[in-house]
């Protein structure tokens, strides 16, 4: 993998030709948030970002959009939330989450509509420095090898520049003039001196090595019954993380011989109808049933899938629940610690 040198001088006019050729998709502030946004105004874009509100898995399959229009005839696939973007300032975490939704839905059964989507982005990932809410090096996600186009570090007046792909290849093309080839040894030293200050700088550590079989043997902890009690059952923690794809499809129906519509739309396994169906069961009634299968999924059962744990350790969920249901504290109490949150102080007496 080849590694060049971008002063930071030259950064903007860099993104100024290659976002001739398409949307250009960054970081920045909204409120006291952050969120990816289309930008012009390079000045916009923030570079010292921890995470945004919802992370780039909403770039390539929406919130909501629609898959097809349909009438008497037959039907027409609509792609149009699909168009060519270049998607700058990903976090390695946030690489990760979208490498997981490759598996998913790039391998086994192909989804069309992430693949084009994914096709026609490319991603330019950023270096991040933890927060006291990230554990991406327990996961073993604050690093990345693959899955980027171009990977940027920085180091403070100048980037190191990882080239991930032939199509990051054909950027630097675009302007070879501004990257240096030839890395001196002071350079390469900054960015070992860097890389050893940011490891040690995550605070919260999550043994993910045990999870899958404390899953297993505390699959029926009281625990489960505290935290259910206290779920609001809103979802958050599913839209706001990387690796979540559970959706739902709703045919929106015209008169007048107009066509009609089938929408896909961002769905939860918290949420009470998710686990409906026809005659009105509902095999999941009770919220600490349906917060247990959310765990098994990040914690258990793709890691006996594919070896590694569907949590990339952003974050999201330990800012995003207002009652501190989140990989942290979940896996406090399943190591048997008090996560001292608020559900596990919830009186008994409140019910699921």
């Amino acid at each position: 993998m080849r590694i060049v040198k971008l002063k930071k001088e030259y950064f903007h006019p860099f993104l100024d030709v290659i976002s001739r050729q398409a949307e250009l998709w960054a970081p920045v502030k909204k409120g006291d948030k952050h969120i990816f946004d289309r930008v012009e105004d390079f000045n916009r874009i923030e570079m010292k970002t921890t995470r945004t509100l919802l992370p780039p898995k909403k770039l390539l399959v929406p919130p909501a959009f629609n898959t097809f229009t349909f009438n008497a005839e037959g039907y027409q696939e609509d792609l149009s939330h699909v168009s060519s973007k270049i998607l700058f300032g990903i976090h390695p975490c946030d690489i990760h989450g979208l490498l997981t939704l490759d598996k998913l839905f790039m391998h086994e059964y192909t989804d069309p509509y992430y693949v084009k989507a994914r096709q026609k982005t490319l991603i330019l990932g950023l270096s991040c420095w933890p927060d006291e809410y990230c554990f991406a090096k327990s996961t073993r996600t604050h690093i990345i090898d693959e899955g980027f186009d171009l990977f940027f570090t920085d180091l403070e007046d100048f980037f190191l520049v990882w080239v991930g792909s032939s199509q990051g290849d054909d950027l630097l093309r675009m302007k070879p003039d501004l990257f240096e080839e030839t890395l001196s040894d002071s350079d390469i030293q900054r960015y070992i001196r860097w890389q050893t200050e940011r490891d040690k700088a995550y605070r919260t550590e999550i043994n993910f090595m045990a999870m899958p079989d404390l899953m297993e043997l505390k699959y029926k902890a009281p625990f489960w019954e505290e935290a259910g009690r206290a779920c609001l059952a809103c979802g958050s923690c599913s839209m706001v993380c990387p690796t979540c794809n559970c959706y739902n499809v709703l045919d929106k129906l015209a008169l007048g011989g107009k066509p009609g519509r089938r929408l896909r739309l961002w769905d939860s396994c918290t949420l009470v109808e998710y686990s409906e169906v026809a005659g009105g069961e509902n095999f999941r009634e009770h919220k600490a049933d349906r917060l247990r299968l959310w765990y098994t999924h990040k914690l258990q059962a793709y890691v006996s899938k594919y070896g590694k744990p569907s949590c990339v350790g952003c974050g999201r969920c330990l800012v995003t629940c207002p009652v501190e249901i989140n990989v942290r504290t979940i896996s406090k109490a399943l190591e048997g610690e008090d996560p001292k949150a608020f559900w596990y102080r919830l009186p008994s007496e409140v019910k699921p």
